[in-house]
Formats: structure tokens, C-alpha cells, sequence
């Protein structure tokens, strides 16, 4: 007699269950959506990061107000920092001026550099003046330029891969436990199926007319 096949393996019997591929897909996508709003916004930021549209040049005074929230910088076009450039900054509180970090701003006509970025405490109207050896231009705008906008699309780039990492191995790994488990519980059944039962009673034959058994 050919052995019985065992009874078919339900997918929800498998563990671990199928809920993980849906955890892999929600953290790729939370991930690469992630990186792509912060692209996304930091590109925003440098289109709009210097102010060009209202510069001013050496001697002029120039009112802005501002807060300890604001991130503001003072740029300069066509030239980076250097010792003939000075600024000042006065206002409401201790207002101060410190050196910028390493970046830069295009236009279609220019190049703009940071030359001071500007500290508050108090929020107000404060007052720039800049002025130079030679005449220059001015203009207020955000920390960021280019460079801090290529820093957060390597971010950006950098989740996306990292989310479609992790959904990669949590696929991966769920699949191989899955099918070990498969093979596990098809060799069990399998065993199960292959013992055999208990042997049936055979009863005992009935006596042939007029034979009489001796009683005891």
C-alpha cells in the first residue's frame, strides 16, 4: 500500500508570519520617502538661500529683524572672506558676528560666499553695516548654500539605500525561515503518516451445524 501524502501545509501556518513582508515594505518606503521630503526640502532652502534681491554695498546701513531662532548669515558677492571685509551688527541685547563654515551660493551672474554669520538673543530690528578696500556687495540669506544642500541629498540618497537595505534582509531572512519551517513541518506530518496503526482483532470463526464446543 503507497503511503499516505500528508495534508498540504497552510501559508498561515508558516512562521515567521507573512506580516513581515508588509514591516519591509512600510520601512522601505517610510525611508525613501524620509530621504526624499529632506532632498526635497533642502533644495527648496538653497533656491532661496541668499536674498539677492535686496543687496546693499559698502557704508550702506541696512535694517533686518531678527530672533534667537533665526539662522541668518551675512554674503558677499564675487569674493570669499578675507581681512579687508569687516561688518558690523547693532541692536537690541549683545548681537554678534562670527566666521561661517566652508560654502557658497550661485546665481546666474554671480557667486556669493559667507562672510559673517550673525548670533541673537534677544528678537528686534538690528542694523548691518559692511564696508571694504575695494567696492563690494552684500546681502543677507540663510547659513546654508550649496555645499550644506549636498550634504543633505548624500543623506537623502543614503536613507533611500538604507530603506531598501532593510526591507532587502528583512525579505530575505523571512523567506528562508519561512521555507525551513515548511520543510519541518512536512517531515513531521510525514512521519506522523508513515506509523502504523494498531493491528484490528480478527474474530474467531462461528461452529459448523451440530458441532458442540465442550463446555467447561
Amino acid at each position: 500500500m503507497l503511503p499516505v501524502a500528508p495534508p498540504p501545509i497552510a501559508a498561515n501556518e508558516l512562521r515567521p508570519g507573512r506580516f513581515w513582508y508588509a514591516v519591509a515594505a512600510v520601512t522601505a518606503v517610510a525611508l525613501i520617502a524620509l530621504g526624499v521630503i529632506g532632498g526635497v526640502s533642502r533644495f527648496n532652502d538653497v533656491t532661496d538661500a541668499v536674498d539677492t534681491g535686496r543687496s546693499f554695498s559698502d557704508g550702506e546701513t541696512v535694517s533686518i529683524r531678527l530672533g534667537p531662532e533665526s539662522d541668518r548669515t551675512i554674503w558677499i558677492k564675487d569674493q570669499g572672506p578675507s581681512d579687508s571685509q569687516k561688518c558690523s551688527i547693532t541692536g537690541p541685547g549683545d548681537p554678534g558676528l562670527d566666521s561661517p563654515a566652508i560654502d557658497f551660493f550661485l546665481t546666474r551672474d554671480a557667486t556669493w560666499n559667507p562672510l559673517y554669520d550673525i548670533h541673537v538673543k534677544r528678537s528686534g530690528t538690528y542694523e548691518l553695516t559692511c564696508s571694504s578696500d575695494g567696492p563690494s556687495e552684500y546681502a543677507v540669506g540663510d547659513h546654508g548654500g550649496i555645499v550644506t544642500f549636498l550634504g543633505g541629498a548624500v543623506l537623502a540618497i543614503v536613507l533611500s539605500v538604507l530603506g531598501v537595505g532593510i526591507a532587502a534582509v528583512i525579505v530575505l531572512v523571512t523567506a528562508i525561515r519561512r521555507r525551513a519551517h515548511r520543510k519541518r513541518l512536512l517531515a513531521e506530518r510525514r512521519d506522523a503518516g508513515a506509523q502504523p496503526g494498531p493491528t484490528p482483532a480478527v474474530p474467531a470463526p462461528a461452529p459448523a451445524d451440530g458441532e458442540h464446543h465442550p463446555t467447561v
